[in-house]
């Protein structure tokens, strides 16, 4: 089977050029940007040491696209901190 590739968990080139454009540069601003950090972000910049900067950006283009899904979908909020809080008032 000469000649076949099997490219498995990218993002295709199917749907719209203008999401994944803005997907890519959400994820770029993420890593590269934001001073806050989130279990994504350590998660990409994690990433971004074993296998370079552009694959860890399209990797969280991806995330984020399946999070944003998941937000959309339930009608939640991006969380943070993989951690829940509470917030207690006395």
């Amino acid at each position: 089977m000469t000649g076949e590739i099997d490219w498995t968990g990218r993002i295709s080139k199917w749907g719209d050029k203008m999401l994944r454009s803005s997907l890519y540069e959400a994820a770029n601003v993420l890593l590269t940007r934001v001073a806050k950090w989130s279990a994504l972000k350590a998660w990409g910049i994690r990433l971004a040491r074993q296998s370079g900067l552009r694959e860890a950006k399209l990797a969280v283009a991806r995330k984020l696209a399946v999070i944003l899904h998941r937000m959309l979908i339930g009608g939640t909020e991006f969380e943070w901190s993989s951690k829940e809080t509470t917030n207690q008032t006395a």
